[in-house]
C-alpha cells in the first residue's frame, strides 16, 4: 500500500480532531473544559468585579466617573504592592502577620533618614528596603531552621516591629514629608503623559502575540499541535482594544498614575519570575509539596528565603508608597486595615491558601475588588463598618471557590 493511500491510524484520527479543535471555538471549548475541571483562574474575580462595579454605578454614576477611578488607582498601588509580596509566601503555603507593621516601618525609616537626618532620598528608600529584606531573612530562618510556625513567627514580628516604629518616630509620632518633594508629587500628582500611557497600552497586546507566535514556532519544530493562530489573534487584539478604551477614558480626565505604573510593572516583572523562571517552577513546586520538591534537587531553604526576603521587601516598599500617598509617616502608617487588606487581596485574587497556586495578577485583580468596595461605599456616605463586613464576605467567597476549585482538581487527577 503506497503511502498516499494508506488508512489513518488512530494518532492520525487524534491529530485530525487537535487541528480541528484548534480554531476559536475550539479555544472557547477548552477555555470552558478547564473550568470545569477547576482550573478557574482569575474568572471569579473579573466576574465578581463586574458585580461590584455595577452596583456601586447605579447607585452612583460618579463611581465609573474618570477621575475616581484615578483616584482609585492612587490607591490601589500602595497596598497593592504589599498583597504582591503576600503572594509570594501565599504560594508555599505559608502567611506573614507582620506586613502591616513592616510597611509602617519602612515609612517611618524613610522619614527618620530622609527628613531628619538629610539622607538623599534614594538611599533613604534603599535603607528601608533593605531593613525588610533583613526581617524577611530572619522569619526564613526561624521556618527553616527552627521549624517556627510563620505564623507564629510573623506575629511575634508584628509587634517587635509595631514598638520599632512607634520608637523611631518618637515623642512627635509623626514626621511630615515637604510637599513639592518628588516623593510627595509621586505619591499625588504625578501622571503619565498621554503618549506614555497609549504606548504602555499597546505592549501587552503586542507582547501576547509576539510570545504566542514562538511559542506556536517551537511546538511545531517539535511536531505538536501550535494551537490556534485565530484565537492567540482575536486575544491579542481584544486585550490590545480593551487597554486603550480603558487609558482613553482615564485620560479624558486627570490620567494614569505613575505611581499606578509601578505598581503595574512590579506586577508584570514578578509574573513574569514565577512563569518563566528556574525559581518560579520551584516555588510552585514547594508550595505543593516541600519534601517531593527536595527530593528532586530544589533548595527548598532557598525557597522560603527568597520568599519571604520579598514579601517584606514589598511590605517596606509599599510603606514608603503609602507615606508619599499621605504626605507623612505617621504611627498609624502600617495599623488599621492594612494586613487585613494586603491578605485579602491576594485571596481575592486568586491566590490559593493551601500553596502551590498563585498569580502576581491576583494582587492587582484583588486590591481592585478592594478598593473598589471602599470607594463606592464612601460616594455613598456609608460606613466602614460595612467595607469591613462587605470585604469579609467577598473574602470567605474567594476561599469557598479555591477549596471547590481545588477539590475539582483532585477529582480530575489534578491537583
Amino acid at each position: 500500500m503506497s503511502e498516499s493511500t494508506k488508512t489513518p491510524t488512530l494518532l492520525d484520527r487524534g491529530d485530525s480532531r487537535v487541528a480541528h479543535a484548534s480554531g476559536v471555538g475550539g479555544t472557547l471549548k477548552a477555555f470552558f473544559d478547564r473550568v470545569r475541571s477547576g482550573d478557574v483562574g482569575s474568572l471569579p474575580v473579573v466576574v465578581g468585579l463586574v458585580i461590584i462595579w455595577t452596583v456601586f454605578t447605579v447607585l452612583n454614576p460618579v463611581f465609573l466617573s474618570a477621575n475616581n477611578l484615578v483616584n482609585l488607582l492612587f490607591d490601589c498601588s500602595t497596598i497593592g504592592v504589599i498583597a504582591l509580596g503576600i503572594v509570594c509566601v501565599l504560594m508555599l503555603g505559608e502567611i506573614d502577620l507582620s506586613v502591616g507593621s513592616m510597611s509602617g516601618v519602612g515609612s517611618a525609616l524613610v522619614g527618620v533618614l530622609w527628613v531628619n537626618q538629610g539622607v538623599p532620598l534614594i538611599l533613604a528608600i534603599l535603607g528601608a528596603v533593605a531593613l525588610g529584606a533583613i526581617i524577611g531573612f530572619t522569619y526564613a530562618a526561624l521556618r527553616t531552621r527552627l521549624g517556627m510556625p510563620s505564623f507564629v513567627s510573623t506575629l511575634a514580628g508584628l509587634l517587635a516591629l509595631l514598638g520599632l516604629q512607634l520608637y523611631m518616630l518618637g515623642n512627635t509620632g509623626s514626621i511630615n514629608l515637604p510637599y513639592g518633594s518628588f516623593m510627595v508629587d509621586f505619591g499625588q500628582l504625578l501622571i503619565m503623559p498621554d503618549w506614555v500611557s497609549f504606548l504602555l497600552a499597546i505592549v501587552p497586546g503586542v507582547v501576547m502575540l509576539v510570545m504566542g507566535l514562538r511559542t506556536r514556532a517551537r511546538r511545531q519544530a517539535a511536531n505538536l499541535s501550535p494551537g490556534s493562530l485565530p484565537g492567540l489573534v482575536v486575544k491579542a487584539v481584544v486585550l490590545t482594544v480593551a487597554l486603550v478604551a480603558v487609558v482613553s477614558y482615564l485620560n479624558s480626565g486627570r490620567g494614569v498614575p505613575w505611581m499606578f505604573g509601578l505598581f503595574v510593572a512590579l506586577v508584570v516583572i514578578m509574573n513574569y519570575a514565577f512563569t518563566r523562571t528556574k525559581w518560579g517552577r520551584s516555588m510552585t513546586a514547594v508550595g505543593g509539596n516541600a519534601e517531593a520538591a527536595r527530593r528532586a534537587g530544589i533548595n527548598v531553604g532557598f525557597i522560603y528565603s527568597s520568599a519571604f526576603v520579598l514579601c517584606s521587601m514589598f511590605a517596606a516598599l509599599g510603606g514608603v508608597l503609602s507615606s508619599a500617598r499621605l504626605a507623612s509617616a505617621s504611627q498609624q502608617a502600617g495599623t488599621g486595615d492594612v494586613n487585613l487588606n494586603a491578605i485579602a487581596a491576594a485571596v481575592i485574587g486568586g491566590t490559593s491558601l493551601f500553596g502551590g497556586r498563585g498569580s502576581a495578577w491576583s494582587a492587582l485583580l484583588g486590591i481592585i475588588v478592594i478598593q473598589s468596595i471602599a470607594s463606592g461605599l464612601t460616594l455613598l456616605n456609608l460606613s466602614s463598618s460595612l467595607r469591613y463586613m462587605i470585604t469579609g464576605g467577598v473574602l470567605a467567597i474567594a476561599v469557598i471557590v479555591d477549596s471547590l476549585a481545588r477539590q475539582s482538581r483532585v477529582s480530575h487527577g489534578r491537583a
